[in-house]
Order: structure tokens, then C-alpha cells, then sequence
């Protein structure tokens, strides 16, 4: 994003909004208190810059600034710049961590495309709740910043059994384990839907380790010979998918 100087910025480097309400042509909506503040305190805009809008189901448009009233702003539709699209992206299965670590796994899944995330409760997990609207937040910057046109869902804690055994056995899942259990590196060719599963600070215990093993659809990977932690490993799974083919599948659907 630019900061503006009252001069209207390029369809490609105007800030970038989701909003909640329809959008088509001729439109009005209402910033939020927060988006008002960004834009006229965070980016300094004017009346008349240029903005880029979406809400996850009607592509994207762009809108220009009005300034009402000094603690307001309104962005009024013109034209739409992208039509909405398929963002089929794997899921991220992940055990919660410390507040800052699961706001970074939220980022960067985002960022990296997923259209999922569930968080999960293990035996060496060290949470059991999260602020919901806290990582929605997080989610739709990340959203935003990326160019995405969808923002993912994000589900409520479970335990790792009851989230297996509810399992889509369409789905394959490709777990991250440690030491004990190396797994084979990543090749996604021809197996459809996908998804990452990603363990605590300490990794599995043994019994679910064992558990894991019982199940079809799960495949253990290798993210290399060093041990990760789990924001990075997280991360660095769902670059394996990336560069390996879910890219591939999406563009087919």
C-alpha cells in the first residue's frame, strides 16, 4: 500500500478493503471505524483517491473516498477490476500454541493461500481457547495484503480425535512428525484435496503418533533434517504443497 498525497494512486497500489456488504456498481458503504482511521490517519487519503474493495463473494471493485464528516469516510462503487474466483486452497490443520505464534501461523497460512484453518487440541498442547475474532482479524489483513479475493474459515478449537474421526476420507492429509517417524518428502500429484496437519511444541506424543498411523488418508512427510518449530514447520508445509501442486489442482476446478 501507498500513502497518499491527494493525488489518486493506480488501480494497483490503492489500499485494499474487505468489507461485509454487497458490492455493484453505484454503491455506497460505509467505512468502519477502524478502516476510517486507516485511511485517513494510517495512509493520510483524500477525497477522491482510489480504493480496492471485496467481500469474499463478489470479486473485486474499485471505490473512491468521500469524506463526509471528519471521523468518517464512504466508499462509493464504480467498476468491478477482478470477478470473483475459486480460492480451493488446502487446509491447515494446527495445535494451538501461545497467542503470538498461532497469530503468525493464521498470517502466513493465509498468506500462502490455505481456505481452512482448525486449529487442534493434542496431548502436549498448551491452550485450549482462542480469540476468535482476534484471528478473523488477522485473517482478513492477511487477506487483504495478499491479494486474496476469499478470507478462510477458521473453526473452533476440537480435540485431534474428534477432528479425525469427522474426517473427509476424500481429503488427504499429510501430517509433520519428528524423529521418531520420518516420513517421505511430499508429492501431491493426483490425489485431489489436501491438507497439512502440524503437532505442538514437543510434537506427538507416542499414542498419536500411533493413532495417525491407523488412518488411510494420512501420509507422513518429511520437512527436512532439522527440527522445526511448529510455526515454522507450518509454514514450511504449506510451501511444500504450493510448490508441489495444489496451485495445479485449484486452476483445474
Amino acid at each position: 500500500m501507498t500513502r497518499s498525497t491527494g493525488i489518486q494512486t493506480s488501480h494497483t497500489t490503492a489500499p485494499r478493503l474487505f468489507v461485509a456488504e454487497p458490492l455493484c456498481e453505484d454503491a455506497d458503504i460505509a467505512a468502519s471505524h477502524d478502516q476510517a482511521h486507516y485511511l485517513r490517519t494510517v495512509l493520510r487519503c483524500a477525497a477522491g483517491d482510489a480504493v480496492r474493495l471485496f467481500n469474499g463473494s463478489d470479486g473485486e471493485w474499485l471505490g473512491r473516498i468521500s469524506l463526509p464528516r471528519r471521523d468518517a469516510v464512504s466508499l462509493s462503487i464504480e467498476t468491478a477490476l477482478r470477478p470473483q474466483q475459486p480460492e480451493a486452497g488446502p487446509w491447515l490443520v494446527f495445535a494451538l500454541l501461545k497467542r503470538d505464534a498461532t497469530d503468525l501461523i493464521v498470517r502466513q497460512a493465509v498468506e500462502l493461500g490455505v481456505s481452512r484453518l482448525l486449529p487442534i487440541i493434542t496431548e502436549r498442547t498448551n491452550a485450549s481457547r482462542v480469540n476468535g475474532e482476534r484471528l478473523r482479524a488477522i485473517a482478513i489483513e492477511a487477506a487483504e495484503q495478499s491479494e486474496r479475493l476469499t478470507v478462510p474459515d477458521i473453526d473452533q478449537p476440537q480435540r485431534i480425535d474428534t477432528v479425525l474421526a469427522s474426517w473427509p476420507s476424500e481429503r488427504h492429509l499429510f501430517v509433520a512428525f519428528e524423529r521418531s517417524w520420518v516420513g517421505t518428502p511430499m508429492a501431491t500429484s493426483n490425489v485431489g484435496e489436501v491438507a497439512l496437519l502440524v503437532g505442538p511444541e514437543g510434537g506427538f506424543t507416542h499414542a498419536e503418533r500411533e493413532r495417525l498411523r491407523r488412518y488411510d488418508f494420512v501420509t507422513p512427510i518429511s520437512l527436512g533434517p532439522f527440527v522445526l518449530r511448529a510455526e515454522t514447520a507450518a509454514a514450511a508445509g504449506l510451501a511444500q504443497l504450493l510448490r508441489m501442486g495444489w496451485a495445479e489442482y485449484v486452476a483445474s476446478t
